[in-house]
């Protein structure tokens, strides 16, 4: 694994993969697992479903006679999810965007959607189109970061800031969307049961260069003029020197279309 400034970004698919597989991936997704308590024979939709991480789990719930919808926009992140839940009958993978999800209104008992908001062109307007595939009475888990709250340890304090400044401005697209889920699922029409935060924590420089992009958007804050380029080799050395630290927070909602029934 490289730790080169300007190093490639990783492949799509094999990063997500990674990141689920992470302690603090696999934490919060498991709560959030809970927290939307699939049951056999409901139908479940997975929102942005990527290379499929989370639909065997969903599967596992709901049964034989449930059935799993993911969805995704990339053909190629499909292809894996299809590799990945092979012989899962009750999965069904579909090609969407989330903006319009090729979904019928009102079929669906529970939905996710884990780190997607942050990328697309318009979160409210994906969570009013989840609001009309879902039942009233369905459960949803929504979970998104907030790069706004990205630290790293370093003695420059000053290019630690101007990095999470730059990340927030100019390599995610919805980069505060975490703090936001409670208020766009409400203004979708969702009850907001609960919000909480996570703080994933990378102690090990090489997972955390990988993860957070430390080289690759170092990089290209440099080349855009964001940070002096000697200022940021010294920044990234040093932090690779270690002992490291870095954190963000993880936001979650469990919300509820309309009243519970039951």
């Amino acid at each position: 694994m490289s730790t080169t400034l300007g190093a490639p970004r990783p492949d799509q698919a094999a990063y997500m993969l990674r990141a689920a597989a992470a302690e603090a991936g696999r934490t919060y997704k498991a709560r959030l697992l809970d927290r939307l308590d699939p049951a056999p024979g409901q139908t479940v939709l997975d929102a942005g479903c990527g290379p499929g991480t989370d639909l065997p789990a969903l599967a596992e719930r709901v049964g034989d006679a449930g059935a799993v919808i993911g969805v995704d926009r990339d053909p190629r992140m499909l292809e894996r999810a299809r590799e990945r839940t092979a012989g899962l009958r009750a999965v069904d993978l579909r090609e969407g965007d989330v903006h319009a999800l090729p979904v019928a209104s009102g079929t669906v008992d529970r939905a996710r959607i884990d780190r997607v908001l942050m990328h697309v062109a318009d979160p409210a307007g994906a969570l009013a189109d989840l609001h009309r595939v879902t039942r009233p009475g369905a459960v949803v888990a929504l979970a998104e970061p907030d790069w706004d709250t990205l630290v790293v340890d370093s003695e420059d304090l000053d290019t630690s800031r101007a990095f999470t400044r730059y990340t927030t401005g100019h390599v995610v697209r919805n980069a505060t969307v975490g703090r936001s889920l409670a208020r766009l699922a409400t203004a979708a029409g969702f009850q907001v049961d609960d919000v909480t935060a996570t703080t994933p924590v990378f102690r090990d420089f090489p997972d955390a260069d990988h993860t957070l992009g430390l080289g690759r958007n170092l990089q290209q804050a440099i080349e855009e003029g964001h940070i002096e380029e000697e200022r940021g080799r010294r920044w990234f050395e040093g932090l690779s020197q270690g002992p490291f630290y870095a954190s963000f927070s993880l936001v979650s909602a469990i919300a509820v279309r309309g009243p519970r029934t039951g």
